[in-house]
């Protein structure tokens, strides 16, 4: 009973390591995904009993970056400011129908984050960014539960900000571990 406590105390405990790792290497922005990639591959060594550490975690970040991370981050954050200008330009302005625009704006910033967090799962070193994104966008939308899965993990994060913006750091690798979950219970087989 011990051993099992200790081992999921350290599973949380390798999560939150993770988070910390993740957040500096997002300084820069665009460098996000390639960053959340890092982390779900450290994630995945840890609990699969393999080599995993800093030196690992730089080493998948630099070929994440260099397999599309950058242009995955420039769009991101386009997209994303994208988003922002049109809920600015719907609290600005009474536009009819402004409300409806402003509500699909939000649900389509979460679709194009929880789209990313699934393809930064699925990542691995020599995969390219273009051929993760379409297949994510696909899963994000025809696993509804898994979808929740992820938006539950990013209700963590805001949560976290909200109590105390350092504990947001951190919680990015709860954010990514449940991300992982939802990957993994899709690629598991159906209970009988």
């Amino acid at each position: 009973m011990r051993e099992r406590f200790l081992a999921r105390f350290g599973v949380f405990a390798e999560c939150l390591l993770v988070g910390v790792w993740i957040a500096v290497a997002a300084l820069p922005l665009v460098t996000l995904p390639a960053a959340l990639a890092a982390g779900a591959a450290h994630l995945r060594r840890w609990t699969g009993d393999e080599q995993a550490g800093l030196r690992y975690f730089a080493a998948d970040l630099r070929a994440a970056l260099r397999g599309g991370g950058w242009s995955a981050g420039l769009g991101y954050g386009a997209a994303l400011a994208l988003v922002g200008a049109d809920l600015a330009f719907v609290r600005a302005l009474p536009v009819p129908g402004g409300r409806a625009a402003g509500t699909l704006a939000i649900l389509a910033a979460l679709w194009l984050t929880v789209t990313l967090l699934r393809a930064a799962t699925a990542w691995r070193p020599g995969l390219r960014w273009r051929a993760l994104l379409g297949p994510a966008a696909r899963r994000t939308l025809r696993d509804p539960a898994g979808s929740l899965l992820v938006v539950c993990g990013l209700a963590v994060i805001a949560a976290s900000a909200w109590f105390s913006a350092p504990l947001a750091l951190p919680a990015l690798g709860i954010l990514v571990a449940s991300a992982l979950a939802a990957e993994q219970r899709r690629a598991a087989p159906a209970a009988v």
